[in-house]
């Protein structure tokens, strides 16, 4: 008879990206998937989970229920309005100390999972504070964006030394990628032994096959086009613009269209979502125009049919830590064309689920685009091996596996440290700043 371990209370912090937020926004996106659905994962599992998030809204109450066993809780840190994330930085003081209020009410964690950088600053002060296992995700990594964005990058040069402590503390850090892990070790000197790679999943009961007909007559879109889909946050550093290019070099007799969905309002904006109105104007200048059309914002549950109705599915950011989109293509059976970095090149096989191109070549998007257009049968192909890799690889309920199993790793290599110092480490001052956990 084997004996079961025992269920855990687990705390995720995610500080700007809540479970409850819309996707396509600026600050809404994969993180915000990742969180709920891994919250979700952990409960159908039977653990307890508690996702610490800002409170951005007036609104909001203290705590909201996501499902049976996951509480959102929403943190007072800085204006209750949105922030953007690259400032919030100053406020994870205050958060934290909110947080360790409220725990003081939720009870005692097994586990604290952080999510992104400011996230795992107020992880390492619970950590000193009350000798808390710490685990965290990065979702992008300070050093890889400074690489790609230069001086674009709007974050404080604290990121980075933040970055390296987390690394060199958390009990568990969670690469979501190969390269992932690559970065980790080569830029951060982190430890091997410490790193648990598990990606992330796709949610198979809203994301599968249907009909690619009757999926086109529900979004009014005609049956005779050849339709390209971008979906996600609408910023520069995503590449929608090299989607927009490779359009306008496709035969003009090829009936062809894109569709660009994601921003800040259901009816595509320009002032709410600047983005919009910078691939317009590319889309105006390169002769693209007619063939690419703005959806504007769309609700989780309507997602499906637009991976469904697309033909083939782009995604072309100059990186990526991982991608959730490409597998929600992939579930639903839509071949993926995506740039060959971070973690696409992990999730897309070229040649057998999708194509893999460089970034920043909208020539090389353009003749994918082409031969899939001319071989309607590669893509049927390409749809069906998709299918098969999400399912065996990607589900929220192997990702969950994996991070229990990380969890407990990091609980047994907390309990080692701390071995007769617990005591000492709760008497810990409660005045935490930034200068508290360097």
């Amino acid at each position: 008879m084997t004996t079961r371990e025992p269920l855990l209370r687990i705390a995720l912090i995610s500080e700007h990206a809540s479970p409850l937020a819309k996707p396509g926004g600026v600050d809404a996106g994969g993180q915000n998937v990742y969180v709920a659905q891994v919250a979700c994962a952990l409960a159908a599992l039977g653990h307890h989970v508690d996702v610490y998030t800002r409170c951005d809204s007036i609104r909001l109450s203290a705590c909201a229920f996501l499902r049976s066993r996951v509480r959102v809780m929403h943190v007072d840190a800085g204006p209750a309005c949105f922030v953007p994330k690259e400032q919030l930085l100053s406020h994870m003081p205050a958060f934290a100390r909110g947080m360790r209020n409220a725990m003081e009410h939720a009870g005692r964690y097994d586990i604290v999972h952080a999510n992104f950088f400011m996230s795992g600053w107020v992880g390492m002060a619970l950590q000193r504070a009350c000798a808390l296992p710490l685990a965290v995700t990065f979702h992008a990594l300070g050093l890889v964006r400074q690489q790609h964005q230069g001086s674009a990058d709007g974050f404080p040069q604290a990121r980075i030394g933040i970055e390296r402590r987390l690394v060199h503390r958390a009990q568990r850090v969670i690469a979501e990628c190969p390269q992932e892990r690559e970065d980790l070790l080569r830029l951060y000197g982190a430890d091997a032994a410490r790193i648990s790679t598990v990606p992330c999943g796709v949610d198979l009961a809203q994301f599968g096959p249907r009909n690619r007909v009757a999926a086109r007559r529900r979004l009014g879109l005609p049956q005779d086009e050849f339709i390209v889909l971008q979906l996600g946050r609408l910023v520069p550093r995503k590449g929608v613009e090299h989607v927009v290019r490779a359009m306008a070099l496709l035969d003009a007799r090829m009936p062809a269209r894109l569709l660009v969905v994601g921003g800040e309002s259901r009816q595509p904006d320009d002032a709410r979502t600047p983005e919009l109105g910078r691939l317009r104007a590319i889309a105006q200048q390169c002769g693209a125009a007619q063939r690419v059309v703005f959806v504007g914002q769309r609700d989780r549950q309507e997602l499906a049919d637009y991976y469904a109705a697309a033909d083939v599915f782009a995604t072309t950011p100059a990186y990526e830590p991982f991608g959730i989109t490409p597998l929600e293509a992939m579930a639903c059976g839509t071949p993926v064309v995506g740039s060959a970095v971070g973690g696409i090149q992990h999730t897309v096989v070229d040649g057998v689920t999708g194509f893999l191109v460089p970034p920043a070549d909208p020539a090389a998007l353009a003749e994918r685009f082409a031969r899939l257009h001319a071989n309607a049968a590669l893509g049927e192909a390409m749809g069906r091996a998709g299918m098969a890799r999400v399912r065996s690889l990607f589900t929220w309920d192997q990702v969950a596996q994996g991070l229990v199993k990380a969890y407990r790793e990091a609980i047994a290599s907390s309990c080692e440290q701390h071995a007769g110092a617990r005591p000492q480490l709760q008497r810990t001052a409660r005045t935490l700043s930034l200068g508290a956990v360097a």
